[in-house]
């Protein structure tokens, strides 16, 4: 038999691959399967649609327990989750939570997980209405199911961008990742230091961002308030360009990117000019961020404007003209996802 590695596919090869035979779907109430960043699922209420999407958690993949306290990871995990049902433009109601656990968690380590869970069901108003725990040999592991709901007529879909549509960025990006940067050097300092000293002070920001990021459902709610609904919507878990190339790819577009335009807060900065990393790198592949790309037609510039807090970063053109990243010299490069490989 043939064998083909994973590394050649990438992660969105893979995922087409493994999906292509389940494009076709069986049934009427199934409006929206594989593909975006949540299942779009007609229950029946005439109003609103249900939304569905879940979520894969590894130890040695996705966290690090050196330095990721368990409150934190619980309080992350969930929103992770309800991140993929904002990016539908739509609000979470419901979780279930799925863990694999080795024999040296006890306990107590679990109730600090649950600790963190508990304090994001209450932020954002969620129910934890299930779950399955199960023993691992492998450390932990935890999957989440997220629950939610959109207005029939505020659905938003990764496939709708248009030529000339503006694409439009909430908060910053590369934080998160300087945040692991950071967290990954002190560890590599202080291996086998039975009583570690981590230099934290003044990264409180980049750290957060890692530790406890925000679901954006404030945008949401504003860009509702607004009237706005936008054309194609995604959330910025895998880095902006490979978000950018995924929007493209729905919605059969290009896009360009306005390097200058990108925003890159003060604290990221530093962080990069004392780890000697680039900025510009974290910022379009570093992922994590959990902040929000959409699309909206040209004449809502003025009405995004008045929203605050979002950035215009460039906008839709031809599928034939491609994805590029535009440099202040008025140089293109094309975008590249960065992905998994294994």
């Amino acid at each position: 038999m043939k064998r083909t590695e994973i590394s050649s596919l990438g992660q969105f090869g893979l995922i087409d691959r493994l999906t292509e035979d389940f494009k076709s779907t069986k049934h009427a109430s199934t409006i929206l399967g594989c593909g975006d960043d949540a299942a779009v699922i007609d229950s029946g209420n005439p109003e609103a649609y249900t939304l569905l999407t879940t979520d894969l958690l590894l130890e040695g993949i996705d966290f690090d327990l050196t330095y990721f306290p368990l409150k934190h990871l619980g309080y992350k995990a969930v929103i992770r989750g309800i991140s993929d049902i904002v990016a539908m433009n739509g609000t979470a109601r419901q979780i279930t939570f799925s863990i694999g656990v080795s024999a040296r968690f006890c306990v107590e380590n679990l109730d600090e997980l649950y600790e963190g869970i508990q304090r994001a069901c209450k932020d954002y108003e969620l129910d934890l209405v299930g779950g399955d725990t199960s023993a691992s040999l492998t450390g932990l592991t935890i999957s989440i199911t997220a629950v939610g709901e959109v207005k029939k007529n505020r659905l938003v879909r990764r496939s709708g961008a248009k030529p000339n549509d503006l694409i439009c960025l909430t908060g910053d990006l590369g934080s998160a990742y300087m945040g692991l940067q950071l967290l990954e050097r002190e560890k590599r300092v202080f291996k086998g230091n039975d009583n570690p000293q981590p230099q934290f002070a003044g990264h409180e920001y980049i750290l957060r961002r890692q530790l406890s990021p925000e679901a954006r459902i404030d945008v949401i709610e504003s860009l509702e308030k607004a009237d706005i609904v936008p054309t194609s919507m995604i959330d910025i878990s895998d880095g902006l360009a490979s978000e950018v190339l995924q929007i493209c790819k729905s919605s059969a577009c290009g896009a360009r990117i306005y390097l200058d335009k990108l925003p890159i807060a003060r604290e990221t900065n530093e962080m990069a000019d004392e780890l000697n990393a680039d900025q510009v790198v974290a910022a379009l592949n570093g992922g994590e961020d959990f902040e929000l790309l959409f699309t909206v037609p040209l004449e809502k510039k003025e009405e995004i404007s008045r929203v605050g807090g979002i950035d215009v970063i460039g906008y839709i053109t031809a599928p034939e003209q491609g994805a590029l990243l535009v440099t202040p010299d008025g140089s293109e490069i094309a975008l590249k996802a960065q992905g998994f490989k294994s």
